[in-house]
This record gives structure tokens, C-alpha cells and sequence, in this order.
């Protein structure tokens, strides 16, 4: 199973697009004119709005902006390939909405704040369909696939260069009753078995910890080996993702916050262990 996320390499060959063009000095338009292109393909080339990166197109811009050197205009070239490949998520468009497993894919670090539930990636099978089924009817067929799709996305975490995964769970979901007592118990025992590997930290931020700096909501931050991070934000409606620096800065100090009132990582395990052994004594 490939991975890579055809969505990052697109916003790194745009990146390095639009650098390439300001470094030869010409403007959107006179490249536009030059390649006998329509006014705005260019730009939506650079904004990386585009779906299939065309090598050829890359190749006609490489042209023009003379970059002679071999390697640089084989990486780019190879990058518009991957580029257009279909990554597994393709196979649940249907369930997932946006780009959030093609983003996870090529990330280095994964920081995650969960107020109401246990992050995706950490949710057992049985944890992850009674949310899904969230006291709606819905035909198991579609929980079946929904599952499916969850446990898919969580393999990134059992590749050999897993990213560095930061999950902070608030007291509340922890103590909610998802399923009933043997999902919990089920769950919380997977949390414990999780934040043993060593490229894995969870932290339990307790109502001791009183008012914080993401009282509205969770939050995701993506970080990437060679591009800009990425904060990821869910709604009931639509995901917003966040990737100006403001925002970045930002997002990263109120994680760092939260990060900072929630039980060490030790202590976390402590709380879990003993929450386990509440749900098992009855």
C-alpha cells in the first residue's frame, strides 16, 4: 500500500514552481504568453489548484525558466509523476471529506488535542463504530466501511518510519461511556498499549487543569520533512486547514499550552491504568 500522499507533492511542485519563475526575474503573464497558455492556468498551478500535474507542462516551464541543471529538473519532473498517482484514500472518497489522510501520509509529527473523543488514530474498531453510530440510525453496512476506513488510516502509526505522535485526550472523553463499559474498557486499554511504542506520547489533560487555550475545540498540527506545517481543524460542515504563518504560530502555542496543563506522559499512563481498573472491578 503507497502511502504518500499525492496532495503534498502537488503543494511542493507548486512551491517550487512559483520559485522558480520569481528567481528568473518574469512575471504569470509573460510566461502565460510564452507558452501560449490561458491567463489563469499558471496561477492555478502556483496556488496548487490543480488535480493531475501535467510532466509535460512542467517540463515547458522548466524550459522557459532555463533551469539546465539535470537533477533539479529530473526531481520535479519525477514530483509531477507521484503527483498524480491515487493514494488508498482514493477508495473512501465517500467517507472521508477532505485531504486529512493524504496530509497524515507524508508528515514527520502529528500533534493532536481531542476534547470529546479519542483521536482517529487511536480508536479501536468497537470505539470507533459506536461513534460513528452516535445514536443515529445508519445502515451497518456504511459503519462497517467507515470503520474500515479509520483502521486503514491508522496503519501510518505501524509503518517503519512512523511519524512522532502527540495526543492529548481530554478527562471528558475519557470518561464518557462510548459503547458501554467493555468498549472502554477495550479502548483504554489500547490507549495504555499505544503510548508504550517510542514514537508515541499521550497525555490526559484533567478537569483539575481548569480554563486553557482551546476551551472552543481540538485541534490537529501536521508537521512535514521538507514543507510547511499544517493546521488542521474540524467543523460539523467542512474541515479548514490553516497553513499561514500566523496561524501556525498561533495554533502551535496554544498546543503547547494545553500540552503543558495535561499530565505528563507518566502520569497520563497512571490515570488510564486506573480508570482501566475502576471499569474492571464494576
Amino acid at each position: 500500500m503507497d502511502l504518500h500522499s499525492p496532495t503534498i507533492r502537488r503543494r511542493r511542485l507548486s512551491s517550487e514552481l512559483r520559485r522558480l519563475r520569481q528567481e528568473s526575474g518574469m512575471t504569470a503573464d509573460e510566461v502565460s504568453r510564452r507558452l501560449d497558455w490561458s491567463a489563469g492556468k499558471l496561477t492555478r498551478m502556483e496556488r496548487n489548484e490543480w488535480r493531475r500535474p501535467s510532466v509535460r507542462d512542467v517540463t515547458d516551464l522548466l524550459n522557459v525558466y532555463g533551469v539546465t541543471d539535470e537533477k533539479t529538473r529530473t526531481a520535479l519532473e519525477t514530483l509531477a509523476r507521484q503527483a498524480r498517482d491515487r493514494g488508498w484514500w482514493a477508495d473512501y472518497r465517500d467517507v472521508f471529506r477532505g485531504s486529512l489522510p493524504e496530509f497524515e501520509a507524508e508528515a514527520s509529527a502529528i500533534r493532536t488535542y481531542e476534547a470529546l473523543l479519542v483521536p482517529g488514530l487511536l480508536q479501536t474498531p468497537e470505539y470507533a463504530a459506536a461513534i460513528i453510530r452516535g445514536g443515529r440510525v445508519i445502515p451497518e453496512s456504511e459503519v462497517d466501511r467507515r470503520v474500515a476506513a479509520r483502521m486503514v488510516r491508522q496503519r501510518l502509526l505501524d509503518r517503519p518510519d512512523p511519524p512522532a505522535y502527540w495526543a492529548i485526550v481530554d478527562e471528558a472523553a475519557l470518561r464518557k461511556s462510548v459503547g458501554g463499559p467493555e468498549v472502554m474498557r477495550g479502548q483504554l486499554q489500547h490507549l495504555i498499549a499505544m503510548s508504550e511504542r517510542p514514537n508515541i506520547d499521550v497525555q490526559v489533560l484533567t478537569d483539575a487543569a481548569g480554563a486553557h487555550s482551546s476551551m472552543t475545540g481540538g485541534m490537529l498540527i501536521l508537521d512535514f520533512p521538507a514543507d510547511p506545517s499544517i493546521v488542521y481543524i474540524e467543523t460539523v460542515s467542512t474541515d479548514l486547514y490553516f497553513e499561514e504563518v500566523e496561524d501556525l504560530q498561533r495554533y502551535a502555542l496554544r498546543y503547547d499550552h494545553v500540552r503543558a496543563a495535561a499530565l505528563s506522559v507518566e502520569a497520563s499512563v497512571e490515570y488510564l491504568t486506573g480508570l482501566l481498573r475502576r471499569i474492571e472491578e464494576g
